[in-house]
């Protein structure tokens, strides 16, 4: 009888309440926008970088005007408007969840209106010809998104403003990379600090929602494509090291570099000219950047992404010095202060990095050294491995290197924490100062 009285009293209490049903519906709708705008957000994306390409085929010269004006009226726009717009928005989202962050830091860090302007600021810098990519932007996105859910939880709720925030974030990773597994574990490893046991199955099947949304409209296809690596061997061993270790330094030195110039603190030509003249120093970026871009005719304005599906598909040769190139653009892209996220473009210094290394070495197994080159250079210059090894995880074809791409990972991250701090929790630091003033 006690029992049966017990299951009674759980029954009610699960189908009765409808504060639970209220909160799940709301929370539930909520990963359905979030994963519908960031896939909204990928179109407007794509759509923009193929009309400056479209341009710059026809007259190169352009971009050298172009560029540079949308560069410092992006930065004047964000500096007036929406600060917290600026860089990449996973720093953001991480700052709000800190537990030292004041109340009000929270709503000037993520918001629906700084998620709204995300969307507009990244899609204009991709129409720039910018070296970024908008998957870090996605997560602020997603999780502005989310937090705006809370006013329509029941009182006394369950779901937290930190379970909100933390699903959101790892839902726009998960739609924005096409991959609800690499979104469940950015949450555990970048974002979730104090795991909530009461809604914690709701809030991973609102990131797991938000990616499949992203499947069903795109397709159940990678982001960057299909990595066929065959002839997995130990003849795999020393390359693989070898990639491992390079990019770990690179990936480190690429991350110290970025913690350097945004923190604000150098004493150098440059960075002085940053605090006093933003926009004449964002349009400079701007320029460099447009000149790099014509150097290389065309191959380091956007995200990478094209290039770096024809790296992995083996139909493309890019430039000698594309991985330099790349490197330097996306450092100048972040330091401008545009809204920009490193993601994409990380993935693709890395896959060039994986791919000069297989041409040095004369190496048959080119697609393998380029997957570890990606998981290897992310992995270091975000300090996320685990994440990192997801996303490159899903694009290969088969099990053959899931424990290779792993111990990239991990090697890469080990020796960029050598070099420097995690970049995003250097970055989120500075966020919550800022918030806070």
């Amino acid at each position: 009888m006690k029992h049966q009285h017990n299951t009674i009293a759980a029954f009610n209490r699960e189908f009765r309440n409808w504060r639970i049903w209220a909160t799940r519906g709301i929370v539930v709708a909520a990963a359905g926008v979030a994963g519908l705008t960031v896939v909204a957000f990928t179109w407007l994306g794509e759509q923009a970088l193929a009309l400056f390409m479209r341009g710059f085929h026809a007259d190169a010269w352009m971009a050298l005007l172009w560029t540079p004006v949308c560069t410092a009226a992006i930065v004047w726009i964000t500096r007036r408007h929406f600060a917290a717009a600026a860089g990449s928005g996973i720093p953001q989202v991480m700052a709000a969840l800190d537990p030292l962050a004041p109340p009000q830091a929270t709503g000037r860090l993520v918001s629906l209106r700084l998620s709204l302007a995300k969307v507009g600021l990244t899609t204009w810098g991709l129409l720039a010809g910018l070296s970024l990519g908008r998957e870090g932007p996605s997560v602020q996105v997603a999780a502005g998104i989310m937090l705006t859910a809370r006013r329509w939880l029941p009182e006394r709720s369950s779901v937290t403003t930190h379970g909100l925030l933390v699903a959101g974030g790892a839902a726009g990773i998960a739609a924005a990379f096409n991959t609800p597994l690499a979104g469940v574990m950015f949450a555990i490893e970048e974002l979730s600090r104090t795991p909530e046991q009461r809604s914690s199955g709701l809030l991973m099947s609102a990131i797991v929602l938000a990616g499949l949304i992203a499947v069903s409209i795109y397709g159940n296809a990678t982001y960057f494509g299909i990595i066929h690596a065959s002839g997995i061997d130990l003849s795999l061993l020393l390359p693989g090291i070898l990639v491992a270790l390079v990019s770990g330094l690179a990936g480190g030195l690429f991350s110290r570099l970025l913690q350097v110039s945004l923190g604000g603190q150098a004493g150098d030509a440059l960075s002085r000219l940053r605090r006093s003249h933003p926009v004449a120093f964002a349009a400079l970026c701007g320029l460099v950047v447009a000149v790099i871009g014509v150097v290389s005719d065309g191959a380091t304005f956007g995200s990478g992404y094209t290039h770096t599906r024809d790296m992995i598909a083996g139909t493309e040769s890019v430039p000698a010095l594309f991985l330099l190139l790349k490197f330097v653009a996306t450092w100048l892209t972040t330091w401008s202060g545009v809204p920009a996220g490193i993601f994409a473009p990380s993935l693709a210094i890395g896959a060039a990095l994986g791919n000069d290394m297989a041409q040095l070495l004369h190496s048959p197994q080119a697609t393998a050294l380029i997957a570890l080159g990606m998981v290897g250079f992310l992995a270091a210059a975000t300090q996320a491995p685990l994440t990192s090894f997801i996303i490159v995880m899903e694009m290969v074809d088969g099990h053959s290197m899931v424990l290779s791409l792993m111990a990239c990972a991990m090697v890469a991250r080990t020796v960029s924490r050598v070099i420097g701090a995690p970049l995003y929790t250097v970055l989120a630091q500075q966020q919550l100062a800022n918030a806070s003033r």
